[in-house]
């Protein structure tokens, strides 16, 4: 019988992981080295991308499918910034305002299929909540499983790839089922293998301060 296995150390920077960046935030934070704050750059992403959608919900739709570029280019410099600002706690939820807005918005004014979209919104959401709810319980996800998710920034990118050719429902369809095993699959083995009650619980206000 396999013992459950034990809690990870507590994480030193979980608004960092909130984050959900991929690889290509990673190098422009590496870049950076930590220096640039991330609040600024994620106000000024969520504004852009929110232009860009209303100038491209349309038939000219180009503005639209470039708004992952500029996201991305705001916001991944402050990746590997330690988050601990009075009011970084802002940079995740902005994020995820950017990524679920720009792919419900991009979606429905595309015609996607509306369970389509609704069940991506719904396989990132899971992830979201499951990543915060192992950092509550003390414990961490792989980082691999970040990588493989592609990060916010890629899921953005290939969506826009994609619609650029004309595939967006493609996209949607197959990004909701490769993720959905990915996230879903792997958070029932890590549940699994840590065991019930095994969790330590974690004050994140202590832990930012």
């Amino acid at each position: 019988m396999t013992a459950p296995a034990l809690p990870a150390p507590a994480d030193p920077a979980p608004l960092r992981r909130y984050r959900d960046d991929g690889p290509l935030c990673l190098v422009l934070g590496g870049l950076a080295r930590g220096q640039l704050p991330p609040l600024p750059g994620m106000l000024v992403a969520l504004a852009v991308t929110t232009l860009l959608l209303v100038t491209g919900v349309g038939e000219q739709q180009t503005p639209a499918l470039f708004a992952p570029v500029a996201a991305l280019l705001l916001t991944g410099p402050a990746a590997t910034h330690p988050h601990r600002g009075r009011l970084d706690w802002l940079v995740p939820p902005g994020i995820r305002a950017i990524e679920y807005g720009y792919l419900a918005v991009l979606g429905f004014a595309q015609n996607v299929s509306a369970p389509l979209v609704f069940v991506l919104l719904a396989v990132l959401a899971f992830h979201h909540y499951d990543t915060v709810y192992r950092t509550r319980q003390g414990l961490r996800a792989p980082e691999w499983l970040f990588r493989a998710g592609l990060g916010w920034e890629g899921r953005m990118l290939l969506v826009a790839f994609l619609g650029l050719s004309g595939l967006l429902p493609f996209a949607y369809a197959s990004l909701a089922a490769y993720l959905g095993v990915l996230f879903a699959g792997e958070s029932a083995v890590s549940w699994a293998r840590t065991g019930r009650g095994s969790g330590v619980m974690v004050d994140l206000e202590e832990e930012n301060t």
